[in-house]
């Protein structure tokens, strides 16, 4: 443990875990490794967001005999945005690192980090380089994931940012008054503004277990991206409509003209392709829609972001956290 009677500022490292039994111990002995090259002290946080194995168990084993060790346990699976809002929330750090836990990002590159904060910088988030392991329906669609939610985010974010990065005290102290109910931090410490750099930085191998990332994941957390941060896909159909009501308008004479003169063609395969073409169009429009009226019915509730059922954090001091 890192620790020393000289008055030294803190570091706070929250790893959300999930799952990450075979996890544990490597990262909490590289971390440690880590910091007893830097001149701080530093706390560590693990989030269990619900794992159904013996991570909590691990977390809390290693607690029991470090007192900068901390564990969190959330009452369900709430996600891993949430679990790190959990942690950020609570971290008593100058300099607050979020990581993950699978040792994809690297605990090596937090001296760069920590480096680039000293100089001044209020974050210093990672870009990911591309691994040339990957398949290339991975590389595919991360490319694809970062050009759609850049189009239509109003946001920039580089392909490969992740969740790795190091956050000032006063960028935390701003970020953990958010109140969204539907996080998508990436998007929101970009949004925020303050001075930004970034690090890249090539991912390890995952040391144990396997990605929770699947495809459909990476979809839902592109939607969660756009619609928190802009109205475009509302725009986007709102002129779709105007367009095709154009053309509507266009073709009407048309319709007239052959019904009247007796040149229409009857047959039904134009009608099919028509009625499944603008109805297919009409459930695109309604379920853009209500994306965004399901963001504003679940933020209404005010329900907490997480729910924390135990913990030895001294500054979780009630058993709900919001």
């Amino acid at each position: 443990m890192n620790m020393n009677p000289m008055n030294r500022q803190l570091i706070s490292v929250v790893v959300p875990v999930f799952n990450e039994a075979g996890n544990i111990r490597k990262i909490y002995a590289e971390l440690s490794r880590v910091f007893d090259t830097l001149p701080y002290d530093y706390e560590i946080i693990f989030v269990d967001d619900g794992s159904r194995d013996n991570s909590l168990e691990l977390v809390q084993e290693i607690a029991s005999g470090q007192s900068n060790v901390f564990f969190i346990e959330l009452s369900r699976n709430f996600g891993h945005q949430h679990a790190l809002k959990a942690g950020l929330d609570v971290a008593r750090g100058h300099g607050v690192i979020s990581m993950d836990c699978d040792m994809q990002h690297p605990p090596e590159v937090i001296p760069q980090l920590v480096n680039l904060w000293e100089k001044g910088y209020d974050v210093v988030y990672t870009v990911r380089e591309e691994d040339p392991g990957l398949s290339w329906f991975k590389r595919k669609s991360s490319s694809y994931f970062y050009k759609l939610l850049n189009k239509l985010s109003g946001i920039e974010l580089e392909k490969g940012a992740a969740d790795f990065r190091l956050m000032d005290r006063s960028m935390v102290d701003v970020f953990i008054r958010f109140g969204e109910s539907d996080l998508f931090i990436r998007g929101l410490v970009k949004w925020m503004g303050f001075k930004q750099t970034s690090v890249r930085y090539f991912p390890n191998g995952r040391y144990s277990g396997k990605s929770k990332y699947s495809f459909m994941r990476m979809v839902a957390l592109a939607f969660k991206g756009i619609t928190s941060f802009s109205t475009k896909p509302l725009v986007i159909t709102a002129y779709l409509g105007i367009i095709f009501f154009l053309i509507s308008l266009i073709y009407l004479p048309y319709a007239l003209i052959s019904y009247f003169t007796g040149h229409a063609v009857s047959g039904w395969t134009s009608i099919i392709m028509t009625v499944i073409f603008f109805g297919g169009l009409q459930l695109l429009m309604l379920g853009i829609i209500g994306l965004y009226l399901g963001r504003i019915v679940m933020q209404g509730k005010g329900r907490p972001q997480y729910v924390i059922r135990t913990t030895n954090h001294p500054a979780v001091v009630k058993t709900t956290y919001a």
